[in-house]
């Protein structure tokens, strides 16, 4: 090689070298956290972001996301970053099924967080049962959800509990012992629970004068109401979610019912005091935390939450978000992304500080934790007491 081609030689080689200098900066500002290679850990959600319980759905993703966006901040987990994919189940259980699927399937998601609707978490979990992928639901609180499997877990209390706390309430606090009950026959959810609070009820000395039932997508409830009002209840339990429960609340008034209402979880949104107005007011239900606790961690859940969101959290966002925190603190305590050392580390979880209170994982899987009574007054819902599971 004579000594002008050693020339161009070189000049060409350095010209590359430059050019691959000079592109460097632009690939780092690219790079993930832990590195060029490093694979996010996809988590999926699965909730309601449309249909008659929305606002379920759009808050369980949001308290959830606030948690892995800080996370990301903080440099990821395990070194990577994290990436939360969420589909909407609409609250229709062949539509949880088909995303459950997709999420283990096609998108290889580590674990789930979902769904909201006992019916939907049903569906769900027995194709995350049978992939070996972790499934925690924020809000499902029927037994039947996590008997599906050892894979499937919840940070909710569940029904047992919550027709206990209900019929306390009712029998014990208010002296309310003359009851009628009005539930959607259709939904596991709905009509589990108020089996529960009417085997409550009569343990606790109390009598159900009346036991009424409806459908999903009813709009009117009077000859269930006119019925029921016969029976002359002091108390109404209306098992159902806050879309059906306003309207139930609107037409017992119409009909000159004075009964106390009381109600469940299903209960816990704006659309409640929105849709209800007047008829609500006074009303009680059950619910998984308060805005109004003064427990550090709640606290600091709700002022991070209104910061980003511009408005105060409801249980569902507080839910998701301690699901979502359950699930990055397993997977620290794990060491490991994978199916089984997830599912291990979260069934040996004691006392997580969550921002519903502690959480603490027992044999079947349910979260051991106290539930709390919140009264609408004012159109505002304030908490009236703390009830700690025995």
């Amino acid at each position: 090689m004579n000594r002008l081609v050693r020339s161009a030689v070189v000049v060409c080689f350095a010209a590359v070298v430059a050019a691959g200098c000079a592109r460097q900066p632009a690939q780092q500002t690219r790079q993930p956290i832990g590195g060029p290679a490093a694979e996010p850990i996809r988590v999926g959600l699965v909730a309601p972001m449309t249909g008659s319980i929305a606002t379920f759905g759009i808050s369980t993703r949001q308290g959830a996301q606030l948690v892995f966006d800080e996370v990301n901040r903080r440099g990821g987990l395990l070194g990577r970053p994290v990436e939360l994919l969420v589909e909407d189940d609409a609250g229709k259980p062949e539509e949880a099924a088909n995303v459950f699927t997709k999420l283990v399937n096609r998108d290889r998601v580590v674990a789930i967080i979902g769904s909201v609707a006992t019916k939907c978490s049903l569906a769900g979990a027995p194709v995350c049962q049978r992939a070996g992928v972790p499934m925690i639901t924020p809000a499902s609180t029927n037994p039947k959800v996590t008997e599906v499997g050892d894979y499937i877990f919840r940070v909710c209390f569940i029904d047992p509990f919550q027709g206990e706390v209900i019929s306390r309430f009712l029998v014990e606090k208010l002296g309310l012992k003359r009851v009628g009950i009005i539930y959607d026959l259709t939904n596991d959810y709905s009509k589990g629970l108020a089996d529960y609070v009417e085997a409550n009820i009569k343990r606790l000395g109390g009598q159900v004068v009346s036991r009424q039932t409806f459908s999903e997508q009813d709009k009117s409830f009077k000859a269930q109401l006119t019925a029921m009002a016969a029976e002359r209840p002091q108390a109404v339990f209306v098992s159902a979610y806050y879309t059906e429960a306003a309207l139930i609340a609107r037409q017992a008034r119409q009909l000159g019912m004075k009964a106390t209402f009381m109600g469940p979880d299903g209960f816990d949104s704006p659309m409640l005091v929105k849709s209800g107005g007047e008829a609500v007011e006074g009303a009680y239900f059950s619910n998984h935390y308060s805005a109004d606790s003064t427990a550090p961690e709640t606290q600091a859940f709700v002022q991070a939450y209104t910061k980003r969101y511009g408005e105060s959290p409801d249980a569902l966002a507080a839910l998701g978000y301690d699901a979502a925190g359950l699930l990055v603190d397993a997977i620290k305590r794990a060491g490991s992304a994978e199916g089984r050392a997830i599912r291990d580390a979260l069934a040996a979880t004691k006392t997580y500080k969550g921002a519903t209170g502690a959480i603490s994982m027992d044999a079947k899987r349910n979260a051991r934790k106290a539930a709390v009574i919140l009264q609408v007054k004012r159109g505002k819902f304030v908490l009236v007491e703390t009830i700690q599971p025995h």
